[in-house]
């Protein structure tokens, strides 16, 4: 057996365990290299696994095209998710529709109301969420666990490609022909919100793309980071509000 069979193998073993011991599992799709690999394991291997994405609204082209091709190319729906209105626009009416290039605390005030806000409401009833994420992607990503409790949102996260390296994803995407996001072919190698992302030379880190702008150490959306009451204070919006909306989406 290969390496890379191996490590295929280790993830089935991850997610059949995530299925047998904390459902309902829900898979959150970024559509990037790392969750199309994810997506062709679940959907080969028929696990009772839901899956979804999140729409910010101002995503990539080349992902909404990719968003169709996943849902005729596979078997398992894709449930989309969009930010809740109220909370974009009284965002944009405080810092501007692209505000969130001014401060560290605006980006990540307006990663909440259309990031974190519409997770909360596809993981609310869940017993488990899997993530695409790799140890190697980001110095913020170095102490993650393939398994551990989700304390802000009250349930088990797993990352089972945590130790794959980009690689290995190419390799597995190459093996299987798997539909992947066109930008990757542009030097995206990681991907986000269209005025947020862009490409990076030969040579550069994987996340550089990602709010360049911004110190390596802040660079997280909220989603994987235990910040929502500091998140609360860029959006525009009351504190108290984002607080109390977010315990009901717990």
């Amino acid at each position: 057996m290969s390496a890379l069979d191996q490590k295929i193998e280790q993830v089935r073993t991850v997610l059949s365990a995530a299925i047998r011991d904390f459902p309902p599992v829900v898979f959150a799709n970024s559509l990037g290299a790392e969750d199309m690999v994810l997506t062709d394991i679940i959907a080969r291997n028929h696990l009772d696994i839901g899956m979804f994405s999140l729409d910010t609204g101002r995503l990539p082209q080349e992902t909404y095209e990719l968003m169709q091709v996943v849902r005729n190319h596979y078997a398992i729906p894709l449930q989309v998710y969009f930010p809740d209105s109220a909370l974009v626009e009284a965002y944009v009416a405080q810092h501007g529709i692209n505000g969130f290039y001014n401060s560290v605390e605006n980006r990540k005030g307006c990663c909440f109301a259309r990031k974190v806000e519409p997770l909360r409401r596809a993981l609310a009833g869940k017993g488990a969420w899997i993530t695409g994420m790799r140890r190697d992607q980001a110095v913020t990503r170095g102490t993650l666990a393939v398994s551990a409790w989700d304390t802000d949102n009250g349930l088990q996260k797993f990352n089972p490609l945590l130790d794959w390296t980009n690689k290995d994803v190419w390799a597995y995407i190459r093996r299987h022909d798997v539909p992947y996001n066109k930008l990757h072919d542009q030097f995206y190698p990681s991907l986000g919100c269209a005025p947020c992302t862009r490409s990076v030379t030969p040579g550069e880190d994987i996340r550089s793309g990602r709010w360049w702008w911004e110190d390596p150490n802040s660079k997280e959306c909220g989603l994987h980071a235990s910040r929502v009451i500091q998140i609360a204070h860029g959006t525009g919006v009351s504190a108290q509000k984002f607080t109390e909306q977010s315990t009901e989406l717990v």
